[in-house]
């Protein structure tokens, strides 16, 4: 299987993924329900610092599946026709044309109601599923061939110089790498940000 390197952070330090520990970063699932990686080594530690429960912040360096054609869903996309046939082979018809139009979000929350039998507004603003309706809704996308939920980090303007993920599998992400970082506030919020040159590798794969 064809790989690709990205980057976690946390405040936790552990040797393998494990989604019983999902919400413990800033504990949302506003990107789907799954382990979120970014292209990005400095945003990874800056998430780091979201949620300090040890006092150590830690980036991770892994691997997870590679981006082909027809192996994610995306932010501010559409849905593809191919994905649309598999889903509405499975739920049924989707009459709710507002829900095509942006695959990683509006689709993804219209697939979580419609697995737990809930009303689906008209409105996709208005679509709140609940945590495990996320996980169900990730689960099915996952069995339908779906590896990631993508969306950009940082500037939402197309096309897109980094990008974040929602792993759908944990067990498909490989640890090649953690590193130790410090963090020290910056800007008017006083936002923890990495401190360039302060990574201290704790463990390398062999």
């Amino acid at each position: 299987m064809a790989r690709e390197i990205f980057y976690h952070g946390s405040s936790q330090l552990f040797d393998e993924f494990d989604m019983s520990h999902a919400l413990e970063g800033d504990g949302k699932v506003k990107f789907g329900y799954g382990a979120y990686v970014t292209s990005n080594f400095a945003t990874a530690a800056l998430y780091a610092g979201k949620s300090n429960h040890s006092g150590h912040y830690y980036v991770y360096t892994v691997e997870v599946p590679e981006k082909k054609a027809d192996n994610f869903i995306s932010h501010r996309y559409p849905v593809e026709a191919s994905l649309l046939e598999k889903v509405e082979g499975k739920l049924g018809k989707v009459t709710k044309e507002k829900y095509l139009e942006n695959a990683g979000k509006s689709f993804r929350k219209y697939i979580a109601l419609a697995l737990s039998g809930k009303h689906i507004p008209d409105n996709p603003e208005n679509a709140k599923p609940s945590v495990a309706e996320e996980k169900a809704a990730s689960e099915f996308l996952l069995s339908l061939g779906i590896d990631f939920i993508e969306w950009p980090q940082g500037a939402w303007k197309k096309p897109w110089k980094q990008t974040n993920r929602a792993i759908l599998d944990e067990k498909s992400i490989k640890i090649l790498k953690i590193e130790e970082v410090e963090l020290a506030p910056k800007g008017k919020k006083g936002t923890l940000e990495l401190i360039d040159g302060s990574q201290k590798t704790i463990f390398e794969a062999k």
